[in-house]
C-alpha cells in the first residue's frame, strides 16, 4: 500500500495540504471525520503517553506501536509523523524509517536539533552542524523505499533558516520545514531559496509562528500545513472545564452534546470490518465535509 505515493500526490495537488495534530486514539478519531490528513506531533505524544514535556522523552518503540493502532484504524488518512532528531543516533534513525513504513506511516518529520532538543516554538533550541545533519538525513533517506521524508530545522537566526533551508532542497528529501518561521517575510524567502521543493508550515497557538489562513498559505507558496496542538490544546480546557463545573454543582454531571451513544458511534467506525478502502485517497486538499 503506498502511502508515501498518496500523500505526495496530496501534496503536489494544487492549493495547501492541512495535517491535524493528533495525540491519542480518539483525537485522531474526532479530526478524521474533518480532515484526510494527520499529523502525530511529537508534543501531543509527549504529553498524552508521558504526561511529560517535548523535550526529549519519547521512546520510538511506542511511536511505532502508536502509528501501527493508527493505521489499523484509519486506512484512509494521510499520517505524517513527527520522529523528532530521529532518537539522536542516524542509525536509530534509520530503523525508525524502516519500522514506521512497515506499519503503515504516510511520512516522517526529521529535525536538526542536538540534544536537549526543545519545541519548535519555544527558547533554547540548539541546532546540529549541518554536515553531521545531512549525515543522518542521508541514513533516513536510504532507509525509506516509499515514505515521504520532510527535512526540518529548528534554527533560530532568519540568515542560517536560509541557508539550512536552501542545503535541505539540494538533498532527495520530499519537502522542507522551517520551524519557528517568524513573519511571513521569511516564509516568502524560504518559499525562494528552496525553488520548487515542496514547503511545509506548522503553527502552534502560542508559538512563534504567525496565524494564518489556507489561503493566506497558498498564496504564499505553502504546501503543507501542520496544525500540531489543536485537538490538544481544546482537549485540555473543555476537560479543566468540565471538571470545574462538576465541582461546582456538587458532583451533579453537566449536559452535554457528547454521551454514550454519541462517542460509541464515533469509535465504532474504527473497527476493521467497517472499512470498506484499504488504503488513504490520493485526494484535493481540502478539508472532508
Amino acid at each position: 500500500m503506498a502511502y508515501g505515493k498518496a500523500l505526495r500526490e496530496a501534496v503536489s495537488a494544487p492549493g495547501t495540504t492541512p495535517l491535524i495534530g493528533v495525540f491519542d486514539m480518539l483525537s485522531a478519531s474526532v479530526a478524521a471525520r474533518h480532515y484526510d490528513g494527520l499529523f502525530v506531533s511529537g508534543f501531543g505524544f509527549s504529553a498524552s503517553h508521558y504526561g511529560l514535556p517535548d523535550i526529549g522523552f519519547i521512546a520510538w518503540p511506542d511511536v511505532v506501536g502508536f502509528v501501527q493502532r493508527l493505521r489499523l484504524a484509519f486506512p484512509r488518512q494521510h499520517l505524517l509523523v513527527d520522529i523528532d532528531d530521529g532518537y539522536v543516533d542516524p542509525e536509530v534513525a534509520g530503523q525508525v524509517v524502516r519500522a514506521l513504513e512497515q506499519v503503515g506511516a504516510s511520512g516522517a518529520v526529521l529535525e536538526d536539533q542536538r540534544r536537549p532538543r526543545r519545541c519548535g516554538h519555544v527558547e533554547g533550541k540548539v541546532v546540529l552542524p549541518l554536515e553531521r545533519y545531512l549525515e543522518k538525513l542521508d541514513v533516513v533517506l536510504g532507509a525509506r523505499t516509499d515514505l515521504v521524508v520532510v527535512a526540518r530545522t529548528d534554527a533560530t537566526e532568519e540568515d542560517e533558516m536560509l541557508r539550512r533551508a536552501a542545503a535541505f532542497a539540494e538533498t532527495d528529501a520530499d519537502a522542507v520545514l522551517v520551524d519557528g518561521v517568524p513573519s511571513v517575510d521569511v516564509i516568502r524567502r524560504v518559499r525562494d531559496v528552496v525553488r520548487d521543493k515542496p514547503v511545509v508550515f506548522n503553527q502552534i497557538s502560542g508559538g512563534r509562528s504567525p496565524r494564518l489562513s489556507l489561503t493566506e498559505l497558498t498564496a504564499l507558496g505553502v504546501d503543507v500545513a501542520i496544525y500540531s496542538t489543536p485537538c490538544l490544546f481544546a482537549a485540555q480546557t473543555a476537560m479543566d472545564d468540565v471538571l470545574v463545573e462538576l465541582k461546582d454543582h456538587d458532583g451533579v454531571l453537566p449536559d452535554g452534546p457528547v454521551g454514550v451513544a454519541e462517542s460509541q458511534a464515533l469509535l465504532e467506525h474504527n473497527i476493521s470490518r467497517n472499512h470498506d478502502l484499504p488504503a488513504p485517497r490520493a485526494t484535493s486538499p481540502s478539508p472532508v465535509r
